[in-house]
């Protein structure tokens, strides 16, 4: 979670380049006229008589299977309440960018201008050709409770209002959860509900349909206890309305054993919670400010099991957990609705996946060694990648026993496995890396902070909590472009190398630096006067423990650049020769290229140290590295010296770490294909599935092929991370942007941390 959005920054991640955040993308061929003939007249007259003839067809021949509307009309937007549906609108392409990236759904955001029902409702109803299922969002109660049964009775599409029913599904999967370890049975508890939004009612309704007693219930709103003898209540407030005799909340908690808070923030004060029953249930859900503090909950009772609606907390409860989920399985049977079956699927699907042992993909996530069920850990975390293929088959089989289903799936392990074949790693591989980079931040050096791409880059890496920067550049130089461009600087450590105050330091390196390198052809003043140099001094502070990693280049050539870092740094281990790697992300997934930047011929012997050293950096992503060395020959079809340095390389890694999957040589055009490399050449390893990890034969294939990917495939690449080298040092490419410098920053704290470990196995794979 960051620590802090400025508006500024908002603002422009919305604005720059094409506004907003979506995009519509062909799936299909597009650069021939023929392709164009069939992708509108003539050809499309064809799907449109069969789907005339079959209206079922729409779902074989349009994208309507996999298209979700996100539908609101602005009147309850996040907490900014009535803000009207021109500005709700990024937040519905928001959440159109959460289906995408979690469930592979595509998204079109509708955003109306009317607050009528009927007007809502009829607009929704006549969109129903287009959409495979609807998600409400944002709608005021209680419009939103009437909307939703209404659409719900009058289409044959999955509907849901996730304000509602997201909440309700995740929160009750932790509370059967929280149930479990307080040893407290459902139907017994009392259960105080402060708040009686949509969102309070649907999980209220919900805890009910698990088993809680509705007597034993008392909710709350601004005015206290709902209770009968209130005039002019809603139908939904009489839905819960009770006769004990109890008026404020802090009468209604005495003795509660569960309290769910859908309010505001600190409305539940530490007396309010040692007045609850033993081991008590709280979920304080309010966000950004939960009705009691996490951390204030668990000082005042060590017995209490507390969820927030905070990722900085544990417990968080997050509709990511269910909405693209509880989707992607009702697309996938083509489902008519999502009724309470499915729903409850999801919940118990939810509640069983944080019982399982949690994959190290996760633990790695958030840089935890142990996460294990119990106080701390009852509902499954977001980035967790088994939620899709645990929730959307329960979902999906709800469907189908409960006979709103036009699909029925057969073979639900080839289900589960489609579903991780359409989700490739792309992005999630950054997000866990800034995961990690967060639980435990690291010293980290920006040796040219008086620039501002440098500098803004600083800012967003420390307000996120991913590293504690420290700035090389003159201070006063560093303090007028911050000023000019709004750049925070508070808590940012600023060293000038060239200040007097830094003399001292200076000598110190110096002398170090001078141990070093006096045999390659440097004298001492030479030496000396490179301490003034800002990328020098900042190798030095890591290479004597003054800061954890480095990130320097941005305002000189690689090639020098790297050479300085080599003669201060140096390799891990005598032997070894520093190599490059950039990581590409592309529409085959994320693919990792070794050497692009600093070996131009390799040796058969470079290219298994090539290899070694990559394969460790892709397992720092906590992926398993699938390596395919390169070449213009498949498996010795060609002839030739090169063709044959890449064979003898893939010889040699199998004999010293038969653990590694890796073959060649190969054409890279092959390896990314799996059905013809296994028609052609059944015998190699790479046919269980496609390469991640690519090899190449010299340093200019390596680098022309990366910036064609970069350039004509726009491929966003990141790189490049320097590989083998004993300190955490990452040369940036001259001129990057950003964000380029922020992934690095990035990728460079989480180099650190793997540093520190000091593990006796380098690479994990042998």
């Amino acid at each position: 979670m960051a620590k802090k959005i400025r508006e500024e920054d908002a603002l422009a991640y919305h604005s720059q380049g094409r506004p907003g955040k979506i995009e519509v993308i062909p799936t299909t061929a597009t650069e021939t006229q023929r392709d164009l003939a069939l992708a509108y007249s003539p050809g499309v007259a064809k799907p449109c008589l069969r789907i005339a003839d079959n209206q079922e067809d729409v779902y074989q021949y349009t994208a309507k299977g996999n298209l979700v509307a996100v539908i609101s009309n602005g009147t309850a937007v996040l907490g900014l309440g009535d803000i009207g549906p021109e500005a709700s609108k990024p937040v519905m392409e928001g959440k159109g960018i959460l289906f995408k990236i979690f469930a592979d759904i595509d998204v079109f955001d509708l955003e109306l201008d009317t607050t009528n029902i009927d007007e809502f409702i009829r607009t929704v109803k006549i969109l129903e050709p287009t959409f495979g299922g609807i998600n409400l969002e944002d709608i005021k109660a209680p419009d939103c409770f009437e909307i939703e049964r209404r659409l719900k009775e009058e289409l044959e599409i999955p509907i849901m209002h996730d304000d509602q029913h997201g909440t309700a599904i995740i929160s009750s999967a932790g509370l059967l959860n929280a149930l479990e370890i307080v040893r407290k049975d459902i139907d017994k508890v009392r259960v105080v509900v402060s708040g009686a939004g949509a969102s309070a009612v649907s999980c209220t309704r919900l805890f009910i349909q698990l088993g809680a007693n509705p007597d034993n219930i008392i909710m709350c709103d601004s005015k206290g206890v709902i209770r009968k003898d209130r005039e002019n209540l809603t139908s939904q407030k009489a839905e819960f309305a009770t006769e004990v005799d109890v008026y404020t909340l802090e009468e209604a908690i005495e003795g509660a054993d569960v309290f769910l808070g859908l309010s505001k923030g600190d409305i539940m004060t530490p007396d309010m919670l040692r007045s609850m029953a033993t081991r008590p249930v709280v979920f304080a859900l309010a966000n950004p400010d939960p009705e009691i503090d996490y951390n204030l909950a668990i000082q005042t009772r060590k017995d209490v099991v507390v969820a927030t609606g905070r990722s900085d907390f544990p417990n968080q409860v997050n509709n990511v957990l269910g909405f693209p989920f509880i989707f992607r399985g009702a697309l996938d049977v083509r489902s008519k609705a999502i009724n309470e079956e499915m729903k409850l699927a999801a919940v118990h699907a939810l509640a069983q996946l944080a019982k399982e042992p949690v994959p190290e993909i996760v633990k790695t996530a958030y840089n935890q060694k142990k996460i294990i069920f119990g106080k701390d850990y009852i509902i499954p975390k977001p980035l967790d990648p088994r939620l899709l293929t645990t929730v959307a088959p329960a979902v999906a089989k709800a469907a189908m026993e409960s006979g709103v289903a036009r699909k029925n799936i057969q073979d639900w392990e080839e289900y589960k496995l489609d579903l991780r074949r359409r989700m490739g790693f792309d992005e999630r591989l950054i997000r866990i890396m800034t995961n990690k980079a967060r639980q435990d931040p690291q010293r980290l050096v920006f040796a040219e902070a008086e620039d501002y791409r440098v500098l803004k880059a600083a800012q967003i890496v420390f307000e996120d909590g991913v590293a504690n920067p420290i700035l090389l550049g003159r201070k006063k130089e560093i303090y007028k472009i911050a000023e000019e461009n709004q750049i925070e600087l508070e808590g940012m450590e600023i060293i000038d190398p060239k200040s007097d105050e830094c003399a001292d330091k200076r000598e110190e390196y110096a002398k170090k630096f001078f141990n070093r390198v006096q045999r390659k052809g440097y004298n001492y003043f030479e030496a000396k006067s490179r301490m003034a140099v800002r990328y020098y001094y900042g190798a030095m502070m890591v290479q004597t423990g003054d800061a954890d990693a480095l990130i320097t280049g941005q305002k000189q050539k690689y090639t020098d650049t790297f050479r300085t870092v080599m003669d201060i740094i140096g390799p891990y281990k005598p032997g070894i020769k520093i190599a490059g790697m950039y990581l590409v992300f592309t529409k085959q997934g994320p693919l990792f290229m070794a050497d692009t930047t600093v070996i131009p011929d390799p040796s058969e012997d470079d290219l298994v140290n090539i290899a070694v050293l990559a394969a460790k950096a892709v397992q720092q992503f906590n992926l398993q590295p699938r390596i395919a060395m390169l070449s213009y020959s498949n498996f010795g079809s060609s002839k030739g010296a090169e063709t044959r340095k890449v064979r003898n390389a893939v010889r040699k890694l199998k004999e010293q770490y038969p653990r590694l999957i890796v073959d060649g040589e190969i054409q890279a055009n092959l390896a990314l294909n799996t059905d013809a490399l296994e028609e052609a050449y059944p015998f190699s390893p790479l046919i269980d599935g496609k390469p991640n990890l690519f090899i190449f034969p010299n340093l200019a294939a390596g680098n022309i092929a990366y910036k064609l990917l970069q350039t004509v495939g726009n491929a966003e690449a990141v790189g490049p991370m320097s590989l083998g080298l004993s300190k955490a040092v990452h040369v940036l490419q001259l001129g990057s942007s950003i964000r380029e410098i922020t992934n690095m920053a990035t990728i460079a704290v989480v180099d650190a941390q793997e540093k520190k470990k000091k593990s006796k196995d380098y690479l994990r794979v042998v």
